[in-house]
């Protein structure tokens, strides 16, 4: 039974939120909340106790992956509406995504060659039988993704990684000679190398450092939507191991690879099999990229843990993730707080697999598979588009989505949904290099990470998917902290070090 709200002010009973048996602890703690109730970000100084508590201890000697980082992804269609938009609200969503005031993005993507949320089909290569690409090009970026990055980079102060992915070569060096489907032609696996070194190049020369790849997006195919290349595990590894490996660590030897790139289910358990029993694809492979669209809520523990026990010195990256099949709504927080959503499986997963598509909470959606992916092993989160349009695009494909920030060109507006501040509660706090800790929960509902930052403070990220508020016990060594989480909702909670904890 709910108890009779207490409102405590943290300034004036500081003692009582922070007991020690050591009275010189001078640890400063802050906890920042996003609710169905309206905050956004908020910076909480009262709280509503409750009798229903969860204890939740962090083990500070106990201590897991280091993270790479959090972010989104460049794409054509977010870069060309960026352009439209007014040179306020351009360098608002810039600063909102980049910035010291904002989401402080650290891991980002872009597609090479075009990609189903582009404006239209493009290659770099676009002369056929041009084996040597001598017409190699990346004039299609030079106009929206190059500027886009650029003005990310000056926004930033820690700066930030971009992984690059394509999702298929040019039609002239596949077997369908077509954007969508088939397979890459043996008689050209040297060029596609060269096509990953040509494009390094060029984005080198505009200034931007690609810190990864991907061997190609989705090798498994999207049913023949929009662009795909298709590989078999054992034909990524012939390309890897006797083109494409080679070719970085010649001229390029500390970009790092990543293969797979696709969804978190019973494949990924044989992908990772391939790639790391073989010793020579696995000296190739820095680690394994992952999707999320093999269900809206199971993030597939099971082989998250598969893929770090069979290769515990690589990367596992989550790279990425959408709202999809929907088209975003407009200045209306409440839906994404409902369980109105659906997925593409909602309608056409097969029916042993419809399980795992029900309706879902968009916010949860993402609250969960963060944290989920961070208890598991993964090094970062990238989310898909950052910006897209009212339609949810565009999108040549008409493969409709979501992303945190939807624009109204026309009218050069902008909405930050729910989804833009709870990507926040990570990339803004959660920073390159920090450690995530042991941690114990005691709930069926409630979920928790826990990293030390490089700065030495230490964060919580706490999810509460309750229609009621919950009380928290929170312990770190000998420190006890107690507050309390609105219903449905996600805090981040921040304690720098005082000269009791650890470090």
């Amino acid at each position: 039974m709910r108890a009779t709200a207490t409102y405590i002010i943290l300034a004036f009973l500081l003692p009582l939120f922070m007991s020690s048996c050591n009275e010189e602890s001078h640890m400063k703690v802050r906890i920042f909340e996003t609710s169905e109730s309206g905050h956004q970000l908020k910076e909480l100084s009262k709280f509503e106790l409750v009798d229903k508590k969860v204890k939740i201890t962090v083990a500070t000697d106990v201590e897991y992956q280091k993270m790479l980082g959090f972010g989104g992804s460049f794409t054509e269609a977010s870069a060309h509406l960026l352009n439209q938009m007014g040179d306020e609200n351009r360098k608002k969503i810039i600063e909102a995504y980049f910035g010291e005031s904002g989401a402080r993005y650290s891991l980002t993507r872009t597609h090479m060659n075009s990609c189903d949320f582009s404006l239209s089909n493009y290659s770099y290569a676009p002369v056929e039988g041009d084996s040597l690409l001598e017409h190699f090009s990346i004039k299609e970026d030079m106009d929206d993704i190059i500027p886009m990055i650029k003005d990310a980079m000056a926004a930033s102060k820690d700066g930030f990684k971009i992984i690059s992915s394509p999702w298929t070569a040019p039609p002239w060096m596949k077997d369908n000679n077509d954007w969508k489907g088939g397979s890459l032609l043996p008689e050209y696996y040297y060029t596609w190398a060269l096509f990953f070194i040509k494009y390094l190049k060029a984005y080198r020369e505009q200034g931007i450092d690609i810190w990864g790849f991907t061997v190609n997006n989705e090798p498994l195919g999207n049913d023949y939507n929009w662009e795909s290349m298709h590989f078999t595990p054992e034909e990524m590894n012939e390309f890897v191991i006797h083109h494409l490996g080679p070719k970085l660590k010649e001229f390029a030897p500390d970009v790092v690879l990543l293969g797979y790139d696709q969804n978190r289910d019973e494949e990924l358990k044989e992908w990772a099999d391939v790639m790391f029993d073989n010793k020579e694809s696995a000296k190739y492979f820095d680690g394994t990229a992952v999707h999320w669209y093999g269900s809206t809520f199971d993030y597939f523990p099971e082989s998250l843990q598969y893929v770090h026990d069979k290769a515990p010195d690589k990367y596992l990256l989550q790279t990425e993730a959408c709202i999809d099949a929907e088209v975003p709504r407009w200045r209306d927080d409440s839906w994404y707080w409902s369980k109105k959503a659906t997925d593409w499986g909602y309608d056409w997963a097969p029916e042993e697999r419809r399980h795992l598509h029900p309706r879902y909470v968009p916010v949860f959606r993402y609250a969960r598979d963060i944290i989920g992916c961070l208890n598991n092993h993964v090094h970062g989160w990238i989310d898909w588009n950052m910006v897209l349009d009212r339609q949810g695009g565009p999108n040549w494909a008409e493969n409709w989505c979501v992303a945190p920030v939807i624009v109204d060109p026309k009218a050069d507006e902008v909405y930050f949904t729910p989804l833009y501040y709870v990507m926040s509660h990570f990339s803004r706090f959660i920073r390159p290099g920090a450690i995530r800790l042991g941690m114990s929960l005691e709930s069926d509902s409630i979920l928790a990470t826990a990293v030390r930052n490089p700065d030495h403070s230490i964060i919580v990220v706490v999810f509460n998917p309750e229609e009621e508020a919950v009380s928290i016990q929170l312990l770190i060594e000998d420190e006890k902290f107690d507050f309390s989480i609105s219903a449905k909702a996600l805090q981040t909670i921040e304690i720098s070090p005082g000269k009791k904890l650890k470090i």
